[in-house]
């Protein structure tokens, strides 16, 4: 049993448990949350015990909990991997997402095995190698256009296999998995949650005839993602898994970004309700909040939907890899130790803690923090800041300058409160028997709980008015305060007797509802379903193609073991292994910047005196003493990005790999491990 083909899921991200809590409070359906260890954020690592607490919370509205398991595995690391999935499987979660294939060749928990966007998935043939490997959610390429997406739900079964796609967040520019450049340059993989983010850095661009191109741009620097206007064109290509980007992020970003989406996945699913092929929610209640979502109020580079609607233009974050934030006015007066603006909107408040900014004269971002703001003149929208800093130190600050506020700090302090309340409808059916009173309640999901308190006919006292006996039953039944549920309809029958009406105590109704709220939990819990894990086809499907490069990232003999197993007959190391340290592509992107600096020969075409002449050629990207040459490979439209690794670099990172293979090889002697096709009878062999 996985996520039905009817249902949408909206997928949040987790730096840790509390957070993951507040997630499931705003209307996730699911939540991605690092253990710790091997998830692909290495500063986002959260024990075992914090994770099942997260899952118990989770279960109660029948949401699912995923754990990252989704870096390359040396030999040494794969034991410590498979206890840690027994481990977590023993805690609870619904699934693991996953990148190395070598964990489908040993002694894995029954839980499903998810996809990571780190396995690059951009073909039909490769997700449905996958779904026929077994893994059961597959994370498509940031990079699809909607009809690449359909065309790859067209060659897989919805019943075997969900699509999931990023919706909302920071974007890498590389195909995920397919970035080497932070291996190379500082010996830290970004395929082991480590890196180091040189696409984020200013580069000087250079032609093939030495001229510079850009200056101080940060050409590899995407926009955030913002699937915000695609969301049904994305349901219609059949993707059902909607995933928030974030497990660096705070609270109020996860807040607010679940709660953004969890309204527009709504707003689908009812538009759709009377449709001949309606959709329902992925868990269960219905969620409201104290605030208006609004994406712009957490960080951003700006937005960008990227690919998903064609190739644009526009998807680039190159003046910053900061968050710019929003126009609110201009500079008009400097002071000493202040600084006079006017608002654009006369009703815009400005708050102690603001965080505004402006762009120098050379178009780099400049932080100006409030520490005081006092208004001066409403009807003019004047205001006067104390900036946190000396106005000496705010470059290029002058008249006339327009500012951003990228940090509202009113809008912020909402989001410490509570902010959300999600519940879950229950029918309540009370029935006065002949000597008891029995009250059941039945949730949107069917499940049911009857519970019963004696009511002896001798304590009972005819009602004057049947329907104020009835109106205080249900007064008192409905108040179901801090619990989970929230009452629709409460259903009365009498029995018979002298009275058509008796008044039923209050502290008998609190009792019962008490009683009964409780009894409701105990049975979702155990009705709750586990998915069970996918199955791989037999005999086992052949991969795409027959021959692996450093790309595949086959980093350990598991995973060759299983490219073996499906066909492969040539397979290279991961980029890790130290075996390619002469040039080669360190970075492989469907972002061009020759089509974002108006260079690309497709443009030119058509263009009087100008075609012919734009081809093609390599640029090379400078920053400081790091060189590296984009090569561009027109006919998939993809660019490049080629270097080698730094020879400092590849003798520190052999010493590591020969230190971890002189412990595996002795922790083998000293106890061989032995890797399982199903468990042993004896738990112990599991440190259990």
């Amino acid at each position: 049993m996985s996520l039905l083909p009817h249902q949408l899921e909206l997928l949040a991200p987790a730096r840790s448990a509390d957070i993951g809590i507040e997630a499931i409070n705003h209307g996730a359906d699911a939540v991605y949350i690092g253990g710790p260890g091997f998830g692909a954020r290495s500063s986002a690592d959260n024990s075992v015990a914090d994770i099942a607490r997260l899952v118990q919370h989770a279960h109660r509205f029948n949401s699912r909990i995923f754990v990252t398991l989704n870096t390359i595995l040396r030999d040494d690391e794969l034991e410590g991997a498979r206890t840690l999935a027994w481990q977590l499987y023993d805690a609870g979660v619904d699934a693991l997402i996953v990148q190395d294939m070598g964990l489908l060749a040993i002694d894995m928990p029954p839980l499903q095995l998810h996809a990571s966007t780190q396995c690059d998935i951009r073909t039909p043939e490769k997700a449905r190698f996958l779904q026929d490997a077994g893994l059961t959610q597959l994370v498509l390429a940031r990079e699809l256009t909607l009809p690449q997406i359909a065309a790859i739900r067209a060659a897989t079964d919805p019943a075997r296999s969900t699509l999931e796609f990023f919706v909302h967040g920071a974007l890498c520019v590389a195909y995920s998995g397919q970035c080497y450049i932070s291996a190379a340059h500082t010996g830290r993989s970004a395929n082991r949650g480590e890196c180091g983010q040189a696409c984020r850095l200013p580069y000087q661009v250079i032609d093939s005839a030495g001229r510079f191109v850009a200056h101080d741009k940060h050409v590899l620097s995407m926009k955030d993602n913002n699937q915000s206007d695609n969301i049904a064109d994305l349901v219609d290509a059949g993707v059902r898994s909607f995933k928030i980007e974030g497990r660096y992020k705070d609270m109020a970003y996860v807040k607010n970004i679940t709660a953004h989406y969890r309204k527009l996945l709504d707003e689908v699913i009812e538009a759709r309700q009377h449709s001949s092929n309606p959709l329902a929610r992925a868990s269960s209640g219905q969620t409201s909040f104290t605030f208006t979502p609004d994406p712009n109020q957490n960080f951003n580079r700006e937005f960008t939907d990227y690919f998903v609607q064609g190739r644009q233009d526009t998807i680039g974050a190159f003046d910053t890899p900061k968050n710019p934030g929003l126009p609110i006015g201009y500079v008009t007066v400097v002071g000493p130790n202040w600084v006079e603006l006017e608002l654009s909107h006369k009703t815009t408040e400005l708050h102690n803690g603001d965080g505004l900014c402006y762009y120098d004269l050379q178009k780099e971002l400049v932080g100006l923090a409030i520490n005081r703001a006092e208004l001066i003149s409403a009807k003019k929208g004047s205001w006067r800041v104390f900036p946190k800093d000396p106005i000496e130190g705010l470059k290029d600050l002058r008249k006339g300058v327009e500012v951003n506020r990228n940090r509202d700090a009113s809008w912020l302090r909402q989001l410490d409160k509570k902010s959300s309340d999600r519940r879950i409808g229950v029918w309540a059916k009370l029935a006065v028997l002949p000597e008891a009173v029995q009250l059941t309640l039945t949730d949107e999901d069917g499940t049911q709980a009857t519970v019963q308190q004696p009511f002896p006919a001798a304590n009972r006292q005819q009602a004057h008015e049947k329907a104020a006996a009835e109106a205080q039953i249900c007064s008192q039944l409905s108040r179901l305060g801090t619990t989970i549920f929230a009452a629709i309809s409460t259903d009365i029958t009498w029995s018979r007797g002298r009275f058509d009406a008796v008044l039923v105590p209050s502290s008998l109704l609190n009792a019962l509802r008490r009683e009964a709220v409780e009894a409701l939990e105990a049975a979702r819990a155990a009705s709750f379903v586990r998915w069970l894990p996918g199955q791989a086809v037999e005999p086992p499907a052949p991969y795409p193609e027959d021959t692996l490069s450093y790309l595949a990232n086959v980093f350990n003999r598991a995973a060759r073991t299983f490219y073996a197993r499906h066909g492969v007959k040539v397979i290279d190391a991961a980029y890790e292994a130290i075996e390619e340290p002469g040039e080669v592509s360190l970075m492989i992107t469907k972002h061009c910047v020759r089509f974002s600096l108006s260079l690309c020969p497709k443009q030119a075409k058509g263009v009087t005196g100008v075609q012919g002449f734009v081809k093609a050629e390599p640029l090379q990207l400078v920053n400081g003493k790091e060189k590296l040459t984009l090569r561009f490979d027109c006919k998939p439209c993809e660019m490049h990005v080629v270097g080698k690794m730094k020879p400092a670099v590849a003798k520190q990172s052999r010493a590591d790999l020969e230190q971890a293979r002189t412990q595996t090889a002795k922790a083998l002697a000293d106890s061989p491990v032995t890797f399982y096709k199903t468990r042993p009878a004896s738990p112990q062999a599991f440190g259990h």
